[in-house]
């Protein structure tokens, strides 16, 4: 079963909202229900292949284990850093030896969702470090935590705080109806975005099967035009495809009666590269800026790594987007995308603090329109660089140049 895509997960999905409806309105808990409806959908989404149901149990498991060792020593007992970042590695490890396994041949302890289940466990773990996590959010939460269907697959990433505040809650009827009807409202605006928009997108562009890009063929353009226009629709693709995966996700997450956070917010309309991330799949920008540039920011300014907070800030822009691209896939192309946008954050950073420029023109309307278009441009270069698009024509033109 394919979550989103397939009709048979709708029809799951709908008898799903019906009982959490019913349960809703008379006021009832949603806590147990909503552990059995994961249990149930994440048994059909993993049922056609036994090598992902296996991994997803060993991986929870593992979480599970590390949660209990860090929660059991930050807690209850002597705080041992040490065994804290042996957990921390258990955890991360799964997802780095499938990263690495997919470049050499076929995907070990691989299964749909590992990446938004680790960000799941790691943020569990450094905030349990942190003591931002008390013992009431014990073993039973954590695993409702894990385990909530909606948002496995393709996010949007939700805290462990915020999801055990609305897995706790007792929700009144009217304040359930109200999240029922906004639940049900994305979940058709994002049906509208990924079936319909994005299908449309993608039909009119035959997205190649080797390296996901639009086929122009059909247009009599120059080649360097039907180029441009390819990067420009497979921007407006990737957009509508996963943003509407994620308000799905939400919506399903509302019915259900958890407040999952939006993950875009008209991104296209950016000002800047900053502002682009601050409007972009929201959830991951937000977790790797809490949990890996802020952290590598106090790390450097502790031990005087860089001469001054700017350079410190840049080097961990490089870093943090680094580790995004790799999030993705260790591939050439997700890499590059990575290491384009940390180098687009720093060189925006230093012009920001650098410029006198900017500072006398940044509240002006045409600058405001210029910095506007400059960004979009950069936006869909860089998708360009996600999809293969850009590595694909070098590589044409550097056989162009030895047949030449």
């Amino acid at each position: 079963m394919g979550f989103y895509t397939a009709p048979s997960f709708f029809l799951a999905l709908a008898i799903i909202i019906v009982g959490a409806a019913i349960l809703g309105l008379a006021q009832k808990s949603l806590k147990v229900y909503r552990v059995v409806a994961s249990l149930v959908m994440l048994a059909c989404l993993y049922s056609s292949s036994l090598q992902a149901l296996g991994a997803f149990c060993l991986f929870l498991m593992i979480s599970c284990a590390c949660f209990i060792v860090v929660r059991s020593s930050w807690v209850h007992g002597k705080k041992s850093l040490a065994l804290y970042r042996v957990c921390l590695a258990a955890t991360i490890a799964p997802l780095v030896i499938y990263k690495i396994s997919v470049v050499t041949g076929p995907g070990i302890l691989g299964f749909i969702g590992i990446s938004y289940l680790t960000f799941r466990a790691v943020q569990a773990l450094i905030e349990i470090r942190d003591g931002l996590i008390t013992e009431e959010f014990d073993l039973v939460s954590y695993l409702s935590y894990m385990i909530f269907f909606p948002t496995i697959t393709s996010g949007p990433i939700d805290r462990s705080r915020r999801f055990f505040e609305d897995d706790q809650a007792r929700t009144s009827r009217r304040d359930y109806l109200d999240l029922l009807t906004k639940g049900i409202l994305l979940l058709l605006i994002g049906a509208v975005m990924q079936l319909v928009i994005a299908t449309v997108l993608t039909n009119l562009n035959r997205v190649a099967p080797d390296a996901g890009l639009p086929n122009m063929g059909t247009f009599d353009l120059p080649h360097g035009l039907r180029g441009i226009l390819r990067a420009y629709v497979y921007a407006l693709y990737l957009f509508f495809d996963f943003a509407g995966y994620s308000y799905m996700a939400m919506g399903a997450s509302y019915c259900l009666g958890i407040r999952t956070p939006q993950n875009f917010r008209a991104p296209f309309i950016a000002v800047d590269i900053k502002d682009f991330w601050n409007r972009w799949h929201i959830t991951l920008s937000t977790w790797l800026r809490d949990f890996v540039f802020m952290r590598f920011v106090r790390f450097s300014t502790k031990r005087h790594l860089f001469k001054s907070r700017l350079a410190c800030a840049c080097s961990g822009y490089v870093v943090n987007m680094t580790l995004m691209g790799a999030w993705h896939g260790l591939t050439l192309s997700y890499l590059a995308y990575g290491i384009y946008h940390g180098i687009l954050l720093a060189v925006c950073e230093i012009y920001q603090k650098r410029s006198q420029f900017h500072k006398r023109h940044r509240r002006k309307r045409w600058y405001t329109v210029l910095s506007w278009f400059i960004t979009l441009n950069l936006v869909v270069f860089g998708f360009a660089l996600f999809s293969g698009q850009v590595q694909t024509i070098m590589v044409n033109l550097m056989k162009g140049a030895v047949h030449g």
